[in-house]
């Protein structure tokens, strides 16, 4: 195998600036390879000349903006493995596209230098707002900046089928999907957020690709591995022969592009446990490395999504690590969604939502480091007891865990609106790195569900798996096949799913809940400090926890109680990390049911030292003088 792949970009159609294009393809089961470009009289087919290791190569006089295909020993034509741009969807011809020609403004921006202080925010464009475009969604970003956010992470680009898709059946994956507009425009949204002082990332998919659309295999088989197991498709191959080397270069440059002609400031892989590799060096590893490479002085974040919580990913590459920056952790999630519903079915059956569980998440990263899990039968995780909490990523909700419930619904629907504000308190206020999901902020009305548009005969079988996906929900599969509840997955689905903004002034307290407390994370000397060493926390009754933030000095400390049960009087009172310095009380700084914040309001505290935590509710306190000057 192989093991040199290239940062820049080699692969592709690269308009030179001069009238000219060099193209260049991977197609070793070929023996000719021409571009045959697409004119209103018809097609003009241009020779390519092989090249080592199966590539072939040439330049042309071939102007940016011109469409073309590759046509193969003469046969059928296929869009480009690597194209810009399909204007007109992954089975249209690809588009000549000169990156340079697009005015940047961001010359003064350093990127993100590491996750502490970042709030995340995820996005899906096509239905974050009402158009559901590149252009539509900058428009949006002055809202995320005030509101607190620092990296806005929008899910999958690359181009898919039909008119509307989450973006993980891409299949295009070097081209800006058409859909949300022109390459320029997501280019200017990048830019616009790097003027707001906003870092932007991207969710990137390189464990499968869609169903539709996908001409890898025309160019080679080399791009698949089929040794190995995925729910998804034929899974990429890392590892396999001599075909691994030019298949790793494929998604290390498609990293690299986004990187460097779209000024993404890092990337989200998308199910790492899926990139197989027995590689010496494995391919998240390599995709690190070559990205950072890419960049020069500016600086990018790498984000692993894990569903097993493997510390691989973030560890780093002297400790056998790959050195990712953070990565996504799903227990604090199952364990506050069992909390706010009361339901431990399927994949959330090993989780009580107990206080001990949210507890254990604050101070140790995760629940499962390697014990025994009885949905998977197996032990489950890794240790992440000693990872900078920063590299965790916590969330109440995302795109995979909202639409893998019956409905889609958002948390205050489901768990109450005090629950939701309370919960949101404790996400918030965490060492850890929070992920909001867009809409969360104003507690949106809409779902957000499962969506895509293929040709009929693929939409069937996809809503048939979506089908059995959801059975694994007892009280689903009862809706489903007893009560014959539907499941839209077409265009209901995606409209449905659209945020509505007006509800942003409508509800204006949720809003005001979310910007108060990313203050406090972002302002406040303790919160802000998000230094584990200087925070424990101890469990108050099966539903209630406290935290203790210590201060170094006149700041004082802080305290989270946090109370999913009933009102709860802390008399007597044992647990000594309730009791305030010497000289000092506790007040209130916060509470999740003011009235500001759309709550039934706060009662006072009761005095000499008591404290009492109503119900469904999260109290901030800050230690001060028990008589001041």
């Amino acid at each position: 195998m192989s093991s040199t792949t290239s940062s820049q970009p080699t692969l592709g159609a690269q308009f030179l600036g001069d009238g000219r294009t060099r193209f260049r393809v991977w197609a070793p089961r070929r023996k000719h390879v021409e571009v045959c470009l697409h004119h209103a009289s018809g097609l003009r087919c241009l020779p390519l000349e092989q090249a080592a290791d199966g590539y072939f190569e040439g330049t042309h006089p071939v102007p940016a903006g011109a469409l073309y295909k590759y046509q193969l020993d003469g046969g059928d034509t296929y869009p480009d493995p690597c194209s810009r741009f399909q204007p007109e969807g992954p089975h249209g011809p690809s588009r000549v596209v000169d990156p340079n020609r697009f005015a940047w403004t961001d010359s003064a921006w350093r990127g993100l230098s590491s996750m502490k202080g970042q709030v995340v925010y995820e996005l899906h464009v096509g239905t974050f707002t009402p158009e559901g475009t590149y252009a539509a969604a900058a428009a949006k970003l002055p809202l995320l900046q005030e509101l607190g956010v620092t990296v806005v992470e929008l899910m999958p680009l690359h181009t898919f089928p039909g008119r509307y898709n989450w973006g993980y059946d891409g299949v295009a994956l070097f081209a800006p999907c058409a859909v949300y507009g022109e390459p320029d425009e997501l280019r200017r949204l990048v830019d616009e957020a790097h003027r707001l002082g906003l870092g932007i990332i991207l969710d990137v998919v390189y464990n499968h690709l869609g169903p539709d659309g996908n001409y890898l295999s025309q160019y080679s088989q080399g791009y698949f591995n089929a040794k190995y197991p995925n729910e998804w498709g034929d899974p990429t191959n890392f590892d396999d022969g001599e075909a691994a080397g030019p298949s790793r270069d494929f998604f290390v440059q498609n990293a690299c592009l986004w990187i460097s002609e779209y000024h993404f400031d890092g990337l989200r892989l998308d199910a790492t446990q899926s990139l197989y590799d027995a590689s010496p060096t494995h391919i998240i590893r390599e995709l690190v490395e070559k990205t950072r490479a890419t960049v020069g002085s500016r600086s990018i974040l790498l984000i692993g999504e894990s569903e097993p919580q493997d510390v691989r990913v973030v560890a780093p590459k002297e400790r056998g690590g790959y050195g990712a920056d953070a990565i996504w952790v799903d227990d604090f999630h199952h364990s506050a969604r069992v909390a706010s519903v009361g339901r431990s079915e399927a994949y959330l059956k090993d989780y009580c939502g107990t206080a001990q569980e949210l507890l254990s998440c604050a101070l140790r990263n995760s629940l499962y480091q390697g014990q025994y899990y009885t949905w998977q039968k197996k032990r489950r995780g890794s240790p992440l007891l000693r990872t900078p909490p920063e590299q965790i990523i916590f969330y109440l909700q995302n795109h995979d865990q909202l639409a893998n419930t019956l409905r889609g619904q958002r948390l205050h629907v489901v768990a109450g609106y005090a629950r939701a504000r309370a919960l949101t308190t404790l996400l918030l206020l965490l060492p850890q790195t929070p992920m909001l999901f867009m809409g969360q902020e104003f507690f949106a009305s809409s779902p957000f569900l499962y969506f895509v548009d293929h040709k009929p005969e693929l939409q069937q079988l996809v809503h048939k798996g979506r089908y059995e996906f959801l059975s694994q929900f007892p009280s689903a599969r009862q809706a489903l096949e007893v009560e014959g509840h539907e499941m839209p997955i077409g265009e209901e689905a995606f409209r449905a799913s659209k945020l509505d903004w007006s509800e942003r002034t409508r509800n204006a307290e949720a809003l005001a809940l979310h910007r108060e407390l990313l203050r406090l994370r972002r302002e406040d000397p303790v919160f802000a400090a998000q230094d584990p060493s200087r925070l424990a926390g101890a469990v108050l009754s099966q539903h209630a926890l406290v935290l203790r933030y210590f201060g170094n000095g006149q700041e004082g400390d802080r305290l989270l109680l946090l109370n999913l049960g009933t009102g709860l009087d802390l008399e007597p009172c044992p647990e000594p990390l309730l009791a305030p310095e010497p000289g000092k009380i506790w007040r209130p700084l916060l509470s999740s049911e003011q009235v500001r914040f759309g709550g039934m309001g706060a009662p006072p505290l009761p005095g000499e030292g008591r404290l009492r935590v109503p119900g469904q509710t999260a109290l901030v306190l800050a230690s001060a003088e028990e008589n001041p000057a």
